[in-house]
């Protein structure tokens, strides 16, 4: 079976104005995922939509590592004439593109590697202080979201590094079984489960429409 995952993510994100979101959804959906998925090293991808903060629309891919989307596969891709004049580049606000690499969980399992791409996500995009980032960082990985991947509706955690981009440097991407998983009493009970939770969440600084809940709209 050929992987879902790897160690790479692209995450776009946009809003378009709504006298535009009819065409731009025809060309993402009936032209540019496919001809994303064409790339070596894109292994999958699908289309979000913003049911809490923003912005409205993201698409997600999923790589075999960071380096798909850096060498010439796709960067020198054959585009079509239709993407002269559409894509978020082009029409979009609020626009941001990071790259990133996993850093948590710490290796590619299986179980992660052979997942589909979930009906919903919850994506915290952070800054911290880095004289503390090592401190941080362990306790992300060893008690944030172990406990909130506890919840029920909760698929799995995964924590990147931006490796290209001016988003905020760190990304946590919360895989959930629908939009409402993240906002149930359950999770809420996490947020103070640990008594390292309060100060370790106030040394967060959240990115433009950070933390941000999303559902699933299209994927090939």
């Amino acid at each position: 079976m050929a992987a879902k995952k790897g160690t790479g993510l692209l995450m776009v994100w946009c809003d378009v104005l709504e006298e535009q979101e009819d065409e731009f959804n025809r060309w993402y959906n009936s032209e540019h995922i496919a001809e994303i998925l064409n790339v070596p090293g894109v292994i999958d991808a699908a289309r979000y939509e913003a049911v809490v903060n923003g912005p409205k629309h993201l698409a997600c891919y999923e790589l075999e590592s960071p380096a798909a989307v850096l060498g010439d596969g796709f960067t020198k891709r054959t585009k079509s004439k239709w993407s002269e004049t559409m894509g978020p580049t082009l029409i979009g606000t609020n626009f941001f593109n990071p790259l990133y690499e996993m850093i948590y969980p710490y290796e590619l399992t299986d179980e992660v590697a052979n997942s589909s791409m979930a009906p919903a996500l919850h994506v915290g995009r952070m800054n911290i202080p880095a004289d503390r980032a090592t401190e941080w960082n362990e306790w992300y990985d060893s008690v944030f979201v172990p406990n909130f991947e506890k919840v029920p509706g909760i698929i799995r955690g995964r924590r990147y590094k931006t490796v290209r981009g001016e988003d905020p440097i760190y990304s946590v991407v919360y895989e959930l079984e629908n939009e409402m998983a993240s906002r149930s009493p359950e999770w809420e009970a996490q947020i103070t489960a640990d008594p390292r939770n309060a100060e370790m969440m106030g040394l967060i600084t959240h990115g433009y429409g950070s933390p941000s809940i999303y559902k699933k709209t299209f994927e090939l």
